[in-house]
């Protein structure tokens, strides 16, 4: 029951915390899921994240259904979707009322303007450590022209970004099988050598 129970609760914070939609959520989900309960390391994060972000859907609830299911399966993905959900669900509800009546208010109006550079601070972190993490793993100049590429297909193009995404997915997967190929077992190297002096 203990790994129900901290899905429960580490998924209703993210919900209950998670103020502007599911990006700025994801550092929430990435600080319960990596550092507190540490049901996966920050490189499978990294990439449940990318692999997400190919699939339609709010992103939010699609990391707590990955990430329930590898900790308790099929059940753990329910208990994770609805623990993230039902606390915004059951307080918009409650709150619809009051929130339309003083939508244009002064008090409203500040609140969002005031939790708004929160919000792009933590999708700056996010943005950083992903950088980092390409960095280390392709090198500065690579990663530098993708990025490049990446802003210009997305914003000036206007393309999809699970589109984008799913084209590095195949490019990387092409790269890395070519460069498979490439490189000889060696012990079929030593094999054959072996027959030939034979």
């Amino acid at each position: 029951m203990r790994p129900f129970l901290d899905l429960t609760i580490g998924f209703a914070r993210t919900g209950v915390t998670g103020y502007g939609g599911g990006p700025s959520t994801i550092p929430l989900i990435e600080y319960e899921t990596v550092k507190k309960y540490k049901w996966m390391t920050e490189d499978e994060f990294g990439q449940t994240l990318a692999l997400a972000n190919t699939l339609p859907g709010p992103i939010a609830t699609k990391m707590a259904a990955y990430i329930g299911y590898k900790v308790k399966g099929s059940l753990g993905a329910v208990v994770a979707i609805l623990a993230h959900i039902l606390p915004s669900l059951i307080g918009m509800v409650g709150m619809l009322g009051i929130l339309y009546k003083y939508r244009n208010s002064p008090f409203v109006s500040g609140m969002v303007a005031g939790v708004t550079p929160i919000i792009g601070i933590l999708l700056l972190e996010m943005a950083y450590k992903f950088a980092d993490k390409a960095r280390k793993g392709l090198g500065f100049p690579i990663m530098l022209a993708l990025s490049g590429i990446s802003l210009v297909v997305l914003q000036l193009l206007n393309v999809h970004p699970g589109v984008m995404i799913g084209a590095c997915l195949a490019g990387a997967f092409i790269v890395a099988t070519y460069r498979n190929r490439g490189k000889a077992d060696p012990d079929e190297i030593h094999v054959e050598r072996k027959e030939e002096s034979v």
